[in-house]
């Protein structure tokens, strides 16, 4: 595949929006850790070949162990998340995959013990920004390099 445009040259502005939900999320509570993996799930359910990788390198170098990344994909058959982390992949996929899920209750009360009202809505915004990513990524087909 060929990258069919450049958004940050086409579109400085966009990026720059973009980056400021960044920065939201920089200055919330939320574990670097717990943001790569959310990051990281998402982008494998969209396809996104290029966030997939960024997310999965950027964990590695945050000290993610390999174990933990070559099983996110199965997250629910694997014993090596904490149950915060499985409230956020949970929410995470739900907010995804939104027009098939609507959010149920059942995950909404499987994540609300485990994140406050606060940290909830800075999850939701990091969730939010990385299928945003994903969207440009792979609409302007943007390759890992």
């Amino acid at each position: 595949m060929q990258q069919r445009l450049d958004l940050a040259e086409i579109n400085p502005a966009a990026v720059q929006a973009m980056r400021g939900l960044e920065q939201q999320i920089a200055q919330s509570g939320l574990e670097k850790p717990l943001t790569e993996l959310v990051r990281l799930r998402a982008s494998q359910i969209n396809g996104c070949a290029f966030c997939a990788h960024m997310h999965a390198h950027d964990a590695r170098a945050g000290g993610e162990v390999e174990r933990r990344l070559d099983t996110l994909v199965a997250w629910r058959e694997s014993p090596f998340f904490t149950a915060r982390e499985r409230a956020a992949l949970e929410w995470t996929e739900s907010l995804t995959l939104i027009a098939q899920t609507h959010v149920p209750d059942a995950t909404w009360e499987a994540v609300r013990p485990h994140f406050s009202d606060h940290e909830l809505t800075d999850l939701t915004l990091l969730i939010v920004a990385i299928n945003g990513w994903n969207r440009f990524a792979i609409s302007f087909r943007k390759m890992p390099v």
